[in-house]
Order: C-alpha cells, then structure tokens, then sequence
C-alpha cells in the first residue's frame, strides 16, 4: 500500500528560489508549451536542468522554447514531438529520446485535456482517458528503464487533480461509450494518474528500484485547461464564467506549478508523496506534502487498472506485482 502521507510542515514559504541546483540532470515535461508544462519547464532551465519539451505542436513548443530562451540565459531546452492521443507518437518520441539521451533524471506526466466534448483517440480510447491516463502510462513504460539505468535518485511525477475525489474507475465501461458525462470521464482519469502513480510506486518498491513515484495537483490555478472545452462546445457563456473565475479566484499559472516541482526536486519527497497547495481548500498556496482520498489507495482497484492498461496499450513494465 502507498504511504499515505499526512506531513504538513516545512514547505509553506517554498517557491522557486528554494528548488536546489538541477545542473548536469535530464527532464521530459510533457505539455510544456503552455500553462503548468510551460512554467515548470521554464523554473527546471533556471536551475540548470536539461529540459525535453514534450509537444503535440512543434511550432507551439518551439515558440515556448524561444520565449524561456529569452528571460533565462543558458536555458539548456530540446523540443521533441509528443501526441499522448497517438500510441505510435509515444512510441516514437521514446525510441528518438532513447537514441538520442544518455540519462533521464525526471518525467513529469504534466499534459492533459479537461472536460471536452467526447472524442477518440487515434487508438480509439475516450480521449480524456486516452490522453490524461493511458498515454502517460505508455510513455513511462517506455522510458522505465532509462529512469532505472540513470545514477541515483530518479522521479516520475504524474499531475492529477483535486476533481479525482468525485472519480471512479468504471471497468464496465472505461471509454465511456455507454454513457458520457464530460466531468465524470474528467474525474475518472484524474483518479486514473493517482492510482498509477501509487500502483508504480509499490511496485519500484517490490523490485527495489531508486526510482521514485509521485503524485501531484495544482489546486486552482489559471491556465488554457479551462478554455479548451468551452471553446470546443461553442459555448460563450461559459467561456467567459470560467474567465472571470480564474480572475477572481486561481491561482497564476507559475504559482500551480509549484506542487510539480516541488514534487521533482525537493529532496524529503518519498515514494507514494502526494504534493497540492496548501493553501485554502488545497486550490492555493505553496506546496505540501497532503493526503488524498481513499479510493487512490486501493490495491485491487488499480492492480486492476493496471493490468487494463498493459492491455490498452500493448505496453508492460519489468516490474513485478507487490504481493
């Protein structure tokens, strides 16, 4: 079982400045052209870190790439073709990172796609699902080993959600074909990441491995997340509710990263963390260390989810099952 953290003190005053020097380490930020990806990847380079910009949009990512480049001098950045909603994409995007990088220090699961008309994947998944869950577990997979072969202590961190506490997993019908409620599918795959992040962890335990799993959220924080399903639906009411929403009560972009790198670099992060603001409801402040529902601790559950998702994805990790 994850340790179920519940220590609160030593990081309410952390921000970027306390993050320790990242020079001579490899990160993948996946989503880093905009948003958490976008600010996480710009504090990683401020601190020496190789960043692989991880992207659907080569031109998106490139012009991130040319913005960090221009307020922080040295910033040591690669931009790198991803679609999570593309099996074969993430399998190319490894093989050329494998090809082409001798270490990789942490993967940040960082991308996502939030309360969207229904889609499907080029692989055919429930797109949320496809996307937030299933692609992240493919990448990770695929890059397990070279986590395992890099010196010392090494992080996959999986960004999740405070929504994750109205989730569950629905094995009758994970693709929501039967039936799709946008914020329900949203919520499942949220609880979806925690499940993998914890399920991976106990597993890195079982086998012994230095690698680390963790678990974070944002709380509320102002970013293109929101937009996306609005604009999808054509829906200019709520387009501008959710403006004056993030206006009035998220937190800046730059202010949600915090948990995401606190959550890969802050030395007293163990396996089984599960890093948010600590702030009002958890949608604000500087990150700590929180636990979170329930239902992210089961065991069967997402053994379960587990065994679903190698079978999704054609996609097995050199790990064996905690007993």
């Amino acid at each position: 079982m994850a340790r179920q953290s519940t220590h609160s003190n030593g990081t309410q005053s952390w921000n970027r400045a306390a993050m320790p020097d990242q020079s001579g380490r490899t990160a993948v930020v996946t989503g880093a052209n905009s948003g958490l990806g976008f600010e996480a990847t710009k504090a990683l380079a401020q601190k020496g870190t190789h960043v692989v910009m991880a992207s659907r949009s080569l031109d998106r990512a490139r012009s991130a790439r040319n913005e960090i480049r221009d307020t922080v001098d040295g910033a040591f950045l690669e931009v790198m073709k991803l679609d999570l909603a593309d099996l074969s994409s993430v399998r190319s995007f490894a093989e050329r990172f494998l090809a082409e990088q001798s270490a990789l220090h942490v993967l940040c699961n960082n991308a996502g796609v939030m309360a969207i008309p229904r889609r499907e994947t080029a692989d055919g998944f429930e797109i949320q699902f496809g996307v937030n869950h299933l692609g992240h577990f493919a990448l990770t997979g695929e890059l397990l080993d070279e986590l395992k072969q890099t010196p010392g202590e090494t992080r996959v961190v999986t960004q999740s959600s405070g929504v994750h506490e109205r989730g569950d997993i629905d094995f009758d019908d994970l693709q929501s074909e039967t039936a799709y409620d946008k914020w329900d599918a949203y919520a499942q795959t949220k609880l979806a990441n925690l499940m993998f992040a914890y399920e991976l962890d106990r597993r890195l335990r079982t086998a012994n491995e230095s690698v680390t799993s963790v678990g974070c959220h944002p709380g509320y924080a102002a970013t293109n997340l929101q937009r996306r399903g609005p604009e999808m639906e054509g829906s200019t009411l709520r387009l501008w509710a959710m403006r004056i929403a993030n206006a009035l009560v998220a937190q800046s972009s730059a202010e949600g990263a915090l948990p995401m790198l606190y959550a890969a670099t802050a030395p007293d992060v163990d396996g089984g963390d599960y890093i948010g603001p600590g702030g009002f409801m958890g949608m604000r402040g500087a990150p700590k260390k929180q636990r979170l529902s329930d239902r992210s601790y089961n065991a069967d559950r997402a053994r379960r989810l587990w065994e679903v998702s190698e079978a999704l994805t054609d996609v097995s990790f050199d790990l064996p099952a905690p007993e």
